[in-house]
This record gives structure tokens, C-alpha cells and sequence, in this order.
């Protein structure tokens, strides 16, 4: 029983003394790994490496999808997109954005302007004419100024900020109007 006792003493006076440790445990949080790889991807986009930015983008995008943080994710894509030439693929990362949290102005900003560089403001404003969704209204008084119809999309703009003064995107369109109308 002694020598037993010994042994196991013996034995753990080895362990403690070799330094052991547990096997490190990697966890993988995939929102953190997320944001981490949008911003590697901001980074390659201040360097010009394109390529590397797109596929940063991506990969948050497919750690942390339909999350108010990938809307973030795919609008960065598509201003990437839209830098390179591809505005048929910075559409669709808008649009998603839009989709993913419509809140954010800069998405729609973003939006037109590539309905602009495709050509298709005017078929855009023909679908949005008649709508009362308060986001595709947006869309339409933006694409009224992007083709030069100021009046008529700055009143689109304001009817919709006095129809809808709770919505969160409001405070951003009413300093977009002030913009817009401080130029005249």
C-alpha cells in the first residue's frame, strides 16, 4: 500500500515537475473570424490587391451570413466591385445589403449608382413609380436625382421623411436632402 502511495506521488511529482499542460483547445468564433477577415480584406483594398480583398469579403460573408454585420460585408464587396468594373456583381452585393439591414443609406447611395453605370435608372424608376414600400421610395427619389430630375426627387425624399420621421434611415435622408439642396 506504502509503495502504491509512493508511486502515485512519485508520479505526480514527475508530471507537475516535466512542465506538463493541457492541449491547447482552439475555438472557433465564427462572428469575431468575421469581422477579422473584413477588415484583412479593408486592408488588401487600401493596397490595391484586389483579388485577396474579394475573397476576404467572401469569407466573412460566409462566416457570418444574414446578420446585420454581412450587410457590412456585402456592401464592401460591391464597392470592390464596383472599383474593378464589375457593376453587374457590386448590384447584387447592394441589393443583398439592402435586403440584410435596410437602414444604412450609403447602401442605396451605393445601389443607384450602379443602376447608373448598368444603364438601368430608367427601368428602375418605372418599377419603383408606384410602389409605397418606404425603401423603394428611397431608391426612387435617389434615381430622380441621379438622372437630373432634382424637383421631383427631392419631393420624394421629403413626402417620405414627413410620412415616415420614425424610421431609422430618416435622420441620414434628411441630411442627404440638405446636401443635395445646399448645391442649387
Amino acid at each position: 500500500m506504502i509503495k502504491k502511495i509512493c508511486s502515485l506521488i512519485i508520479l505526480l511529482t514527475l508530471i507537475l515537475c516535466t512542465g506538463y499542460r493541457k492541449p491547447y483547445k482552439y475555438t472557433i468564433n465564427a462572428e469575431k473570424d468575421a469581422f477579422y477577415h473584413n477588415n484583412v480584406g479593408l486592408n488588401y483594398l487600401k493596397d490595391r490587391i484586389y483579388y485577396a480583398a474579394i475573397q476576404e469579403f467572401k469569407i466573412a460573408i460566409q462566416l457570418s451570413p444574414n446578420t446585420q454585420a454581412t450587410a457590412i460585408f456585402k456592401n464592401n464587396l460591391g464597392e470592390t466591385y464596383t472599383f474593378i468594373g464589375y457593376p453587374d456583381m457590386a448590384r447584387i452585393c447592394f441589393e443583398d445589403a439592402i435586403k440584410l439591414y435596410g437602414l444604412n443609406f450609403k447602401y442605396y447611395l451605393n445601389l443607384v449608382e450602379c443602376y447608373k453605370t448598368l444603364g438601368i435608372v430608367q427601368t428602375k424608376i418605372k418599377e419603383y413609380k408606384n410602389s409605397t414600400n418606404p425603401y423603394e421610395r428611397i431608391q426612387l427619389g435617389l434615381l430622380y436625382i441621379q438622372t437630373g430630375e432634382l424637383r421631383k426627387g427631392i419631393n420624394t425624399l421629403d413626402e417620405l421623411c414627413l410620412e415616415e420621421p420614425d424610421l431609422l434611415i430618416t435622420p441620414a435622408i434628411r441630411q442627404y436632402l440638405k446636401e443635395v439642396t445646399s448645391k442649387l
